[in-house]
Protein backbone atom coordinates (compact mmCIF):
# COMPACT_ATOMS: atom_id res chain seq x y z
CA UNK A 1 0.00 0.00 0.00
CA UNK A 2 1.21 3.34 -1.04
CA UNK A 3 0.68 6.43 1.81
CA UNK A 4 -1.03 9.64 0.54
CA UNK A 5 -2.29 12.49 2.09
CA UNK A 6 -4.75 15.41 1.29
CA UNK A 7 -6.30 18.70 3.09
CA UNK A 8 -9.88 18.89 4.27
CA UNK A 9 -11.30 21.12 7.19
CA UNK A 10 -8.19 22.69 7.84
CA UNK A 11 -6.52 19.54 8.59
CA UNK A 12 -3.60 17.00 6.79
CA UNK A 13 -4.95 13.42 6.23
CA UNK A 14 -3.14 10.67 5.74
CA UNK A 15 -4.28 7.34 4.05
CA UNK A 16 -2.94 4.16 2.27
CA UNK A 17 -4.18 3.07 -1.10
CA UNK A 18 -3.64 -0.20 -2.56
CA UNK A 19 -3.63 1.01 -5.85
CA UNK A 20 -4.78 -0.97 -8.63
CA UNK A 21 -8.11 -1.18 -10.79
CA UNK A 22 -9.80 -3.88 -8.75
CA UNK A 23 -12.82 -2.12 -6.75
CA UNK A 24 -12.12 0.17 -4.24
CA UNK A 25 -13.45 -0.84 -0.28
CA UNK A 26 -12.79 1.58 2.31
CA UNK A 27 -11.27 0.35 5.57
CA UNK A 28 -11.33 2.62 8.82
CA UNK A 29 -9.40 1.83 11.76
CA UNK A 30 -10.43 1.47 15.57
CA UNK A 31 -9.51 3.52 18.35
CA UNK A 32 -5.91 3.42 19.22
CA UNK A 33 -4.86 2.52 15.31
CA UNK A 34 -4.86 3.49 11.62
CA UNK A 35 -4.92 2.56 8.37
CA UNK A 36 -1.71 0.75 8.70
CA UNK A 37 -3.44 -2.49 10.53
CA UNK A 38 -4.95 -3.02 7.32
CA UNK A 39 -2.08 -3.40 5.13
CA UNK A 40 -2.17 -7.03 5.09
CA UNK A 41 -5.63 -7.30 4.54
CA UNK A 42 -5.25 -5.18 1.58
CA UNK A 43 -2.73 -8.06 0.32
CA UNK A 44 -5.52 -10.65 0.62
CA UNK A 45 -8.14 -9.22 -1.19
CA UNK A 46 -6.20 -7.41 -4.27
CA UNK A 47 -6.38 -7.47 -7.20
CA UNK A 48 -10.43 -8.12 -7.25
CA UNK A 49 -10.77 -5.21 -4.36
CA UNK A 50 -8.37 -2.15 -3.73
CA UNK A 51 -8.36 -1.22 -0.16
CA UNK A 52 -8.62 2.13 0.90
CA UNK A 53 -7.34 2.70 4.55
CA UNK A 54 -8.00 6.22 5.94
CA UNK A 55 -6.06 7.23 9.05
CA UNK A 56 -8.63 9.14 10.68
CA UNK A 57 -8.73 13.25 12.12
CA UNK A 58 -6.18 12.20 15.75
CA UNK A 59 -4.73 9.18 14.89
CA UNK A 60 -1.53 7.87 12.92
CA UNK A 61 -0.34 10.57 10.05
CA UNK A 62 -3.06 12.34 9.49
CA UNK A 63 -3.57 15.82 12.21
CA UNK A 64 -4.02 16.00 15.72
CA UNK A 65 -5.59 18.67 17.94
CA UNK A 66 -9.36 18.46 15.90
CA UNK A 67 -12.56 18.66 17.02
CA UNK A 68 -14.36 15.55 17.37
CA UNK A 69 -18.29 14.89 16.55
CA UNK A 70 -19.55 12.26 14.31
CA UNK A 71 -20.57 14.65 11.91
CA UNK A 72 -16.87 15.01 11.12
CA UNK A 73 -15.83 11.50 11.09
CA UNK A 74 -18.53 11.26 8.29
CA UNK A 75 -17.55 14.69 6.00
CA UNK A 76 -13.65 13.22 6.46
CA UNK A 77 -14.29 9.72 4.76
CA UNK A 78 -16.44 11.90 2.00
CA UNK A 79 -13.77 14.45 1.42
CA UNK A 80 -11.51 11.27 1.11
CA UNK A 81 -13.74 9.79 -1.32
CA UNK A 82 -14.37 12.93 -3.15
CA UNK A 83 -10.22 13.63 -3.21
CA UNK A 84 -10.20 9.90 -5.06
CA UNK A 85 -12.84 10.85 -7.49
CA UNK A 86 -14.48 7.59 -6.55
CA UNK A 87 -19.12 8.49 -6.68
CA UNK A 88 -20.01 5.68 -6.93
CA UNK A 89 -21.20 4.10 -3.83
CA UNK A 90 -18.40 1.36 -2.18
CA UNK A 91 -18.60 -1.00 0.79
CA UNK A 92 -16.99 0.28 3.99
CA UNK A 93 -15.19 -2.21 6.75
CA UNK A 94 -15.00 -0.23 10.57
CA UNK A 95 -13.11 -1.73 13.03
CA UNK A 96 -14.58 -0.66 16.86
CA UNK A 97 -14.35 3.14 16.59
CA UNK A 98 -14.30 2.71 12.39
CA UNK A 99 -17.57 0.92 12.65
CA UNK A 100 -19.40 3.61 14.47
CA UNK A 101 -17.98 5.62 11.91
CA UNK A 102 -19.48 3.18 9.29
CA UNK A 103 -22.60 2.44 10.19
CA UNK A 104 -23.07 6.72 10.64
CA UNK A 105 -21.91 7.13 7.26
CA UNK A 106 -24.85 4.73 5.63
CA UNK A 107 -27.33 6.44 7.38
CA UNK A 108 -26.75 9.92 6.55
CA UNK A 109 -25.14 9.17 3.30
CA UNK A 110 -26.27 5.89 1.55
CA UNK A 111 -26.04 6.84 -1.83
CA UNK A 112 -21.79 6.59 -0.90
CA UNK A 113 -22.10 2.91 0.75
CA UNK A 114 -22.84 0.04 -0.98
CA UNK A 115 -22.35 -2.49 1.77
CA UNK A 116 -21.08 -2.48 5.27
CA UNK A 117 -18.48 -4.51 7.25
CA UNK A 118 -18.98 -4.01 11.00
CA UNK A 119 -16.10 -5.36 13.11
CA UNK A 120 -16.25 -6.18 16.24
CA UNK A 121 -18.25 -2.83 17.62
CA UNK A 122 -22.00 -2.50 19.04
CA UNK A 123 -24.50 0.30 19.22
CA UNK A 124 -24.67 1.02 22.85
CA UNK A 125 -21.30 2.67 23.83
CA UNK A 126 -20.23 3.47 27.16
CA UNK A 127 -16.78 3.71 27.50
CA UNK A 128 -14.63 5.48 29.58
CA UNK A 129 -10.76 4.37 29.14
CA UNK A 130 -8.91 7.31 31.05
CA UNK A 131 -7.49 5.23 34.09
CA UNK A 132 -6.23 3.23 31.34
CA UNK A 133 -3.93 5.70 29.09
CA UNK A 134 -3.68 8.25 31.40
CA UNK A 135 0.05 7.47 31.85
CA UNK A 136 0.20 6.65 27.94
CA UNK A 137 1.20 10.62 26.89
CA UNK A 138 4.40 11.81 26.63
CA UNK A 139 8.06 10.69 25.37
CA UNK A 140 9.85 7.34 26.18
CA UNK A 141 13.16 7.15 25.83
CA UNK A 142 13.51 3.53 24.68
CA UNK A 143 10.48 1.82 22.79
CA UNK A 144 10.64 -0.86 25.75
CA UNK A 145 9.80 1.31 28.27
CA UNK A 146 6.82 2.48 26.49
CA UNK A 147 5.74 -0.93 25.54
CA UNK A 148 5.80 -1.66 28.98
CA UNK A 149 3.44 0.63 29.57
CA UNK A 150 0.95 -0.32 26.99
CA UNK A 151 1.30 -4.02 28.07
CA UNK A 152 1.80 -7.35 27.36
CA UNK A 153 -2.39 -7.90 26.49
CA UNK A 154 -2.31 -4.18 24.16
CA UNK A 155 1.32 -3.36 23.21
CA UNK A 156 1.28 -6.30 20.02
CA UNK A 157 -1.94 -4.54 18.79
CA UNK A 158 -0.60 -1.41 18.74
CA UNK A 159 2.93 -1.87 16.94
CA UNK A 160 2.09 0.50 14.45
CA UNK A 161 1.33 3.46 16.44
CA UNK A 162 4.48 3.68 18.26
CA UNK A 163 6.47 6.34 16.96
CA UNK A 164 10.43 7.23 16.80
CA UNK A 165 11.20 10.86 17.51
CA UNK A 166 14.10 12.69 17.85
CA UNK A 167 14.02 12.12 21.93
CA UNK A 168 12.51 8.70 21.78
CA UNK A 169 9.66 6.87 21.47
CA UNK A 170 5.62 7.81 21.40
CA UNK A 171 2.48 7.35 20.57
CA UNK A 172 0.87 8.30 17.55
CA UNK A 173 -2.30 9.67 18.73
CA UNK A 174 -1.95 11.76 22.00
CA UNK A 175 -4.30 9.95 25.02
CA UNK A 176 -6.30 13.15 25.84
CA UNK A 177 -7.68 13.82 22.39
CA UNK A 178 -8.34 10.22 21.83
CA UNK A 179 -10.15 9.90 24.92
CA UNK A 180 -12.10 13.28 23.21
CA UNK A 181 -13.10 10.62 20.13
CA UNK A 182 -14.60 8.57 22.67
CA UNK A 183 -16.62 10.80 24.48
CA UNK A 184 -18.21 11.49 21.21
CA UNK A 185 -18.90 8.08 19.90
CA UNK A 186 -20.49 6.76 23.18
CA UNK A 187 -24.21 6.80 23.06
CA UNK A 188 -26.88 4.85 21.94
CA UNK A 189 -27.03 4.56 18.39
CA UNK A 190 -29.71 1.55 17.62
CA UNK A 191 -31.50 3.73 15.49
CA UNK A 192 -28.68 4.96 13.37
CA UNK A 193 -27.89 1.53 12.78
CA UNK A 194 -31.27 0.58 11.77
CA UNK A 195 -31.43 3.42 9.20
CA UNK A 196 -29.44 2.05 6.42
CA UNK A 197 -30.37 -0.47 3.73
CA UNK A 198 -27.33 -1.59 2.11
CA UNK A 199 -25.91 -5.42 3.01
CA UNK A 200 -24.10 -5.40 6.12
CA UNK A 201 -21.78 -7.95 8.02
CA UNK A 202 -21.60 -7.87 11.31
CA UNK A 203 -17.88 -9.42 12.47
CA UNK A 204 -17.41 -10.64 16.32
CA UNK A 205 -14.34 -12.39 17.82
CA UNK A 206 -14.81 -14.85 20.68
CA UNK A 207 -12.33 -13.40 22.76
CA UNK A 208 -13.25 -10.08 22.61
CA UNK A 209 -13.12 -8.05 25.87
CA UNK A 210 -14.88 -5.50 24.51
CA UNK A 211 -18.04 -6.31 22.79
CA UNK A 212 -20.84 -8.68 23.89
CA UNK A 213 -21.27 -11.31 21.20
CA UNK A 214 -25.35 -11.46 21.86
CA UNK A 215 -25.71 -7.43 21.30
CA UNK A 216 -23.64 -8.15 18.02
CA UNK A 217 -26.09 -10.75 17.04
CA UNK A 218 -29.18 -8.90 17.54
CA UNK A 219 -27.60 -6.19 15.47
CA UNK A 220 -27.91 -8.57 12.84
CA UNK A 221 -31.33 -9.54 13.94
CA UNK A 222 -33.16 -6.45 13.87
CA UNK A 223 -31.61 -5.32 11.06
CA UNK A 224 -32.79 -6.22 7.02
CA UNK A 225 -30.49 -7.74 4.74
CA UNK A 226 -27.67 -8.15 7.63
CA UNK A 227 -25.84 -11.39 8.33
CA UNK A 228 -23.45 -12.33 11.74
CA UNK A 229 -20.52 -14.42 11.77
CA UNK A 230 -17.68 -15.11 14.91
CA UNK A 231 -14.42 -15.99 14.59
CA UNK A 232 -11.80 -17.46 16.99
CA UNK A 233 -10.00 -14.23 18.09
CA UNK A 234 -9.92 -11.30 20.45
CA UNK A 235 -11.77 -7.69 19.45
CA UNK A 236 -9.12 -6.91 16.39
CA UNK A 237 -10.38 -9.61 14.51
CA UNK A 238 -8.50 -9.08 11.45
CA UNK A 239 -5.16 -8.88 13.22
CA UNK A 240 -6.06 -11.99 15.27
CA UNK A 241 -7.45 -14.32 12.66
CA UNK A 242 -6.60 -12.75 9.24
CA UNK A 243 -7.13 -15.60 7.08
CA UNK A 244 -10.33 -16.35 7.89
CA UNK A 245 -11.52 -13.09 8.07
CA UNK A 246 -10.02 -12.05 4.42
CA UNK A 247 -12.02 -15.08 3.36
CA UNK A 248 -15.66 -14.44 4.76
CA UNK A 249 -14.61 -10.63 3.35
CA UNK A 250 -13.91 -11.74 0.14
CA UNK A 251 -16.84 -14.19 0.34
CA UNK A 252 -19.47 -11.17 1.61
CA UNK A 253 -18.11 -8.31 -0.81
CA UNK A 254 -18.04 -11.16 -3.76
CA UNK A 255 -21.82 -11.48 -2.78
CA UNK A 256 -23.22 -8.23 -2.27
CA UNK A 257 -20.91 -6.17 -4.61
CA UNK A 258 -21.32 -7.89 -7.76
Amino acid sequence: MRRHSFEHDGLVFSFLDAGGDGRPVLALHGHWMGGSDFTGLAADLGPEWRLIALDQRGFGETDHNAPHNIPTYISDVIALLDHLSIDRPVPVLGHSFGGIVAYHLAAARPERVSALIIEDIGVTIDDDSSALVENWGGIFRLREDLEDRLGPRLSPYLQNSIRRIADGWTLAFEPAEFLLSEQATNGDHRDVWRQSRCPALVVSGSESRICDAAELRTMAECRANTSFIQLGAGHSVHIDAPVEFARHLRDFLDRSCP
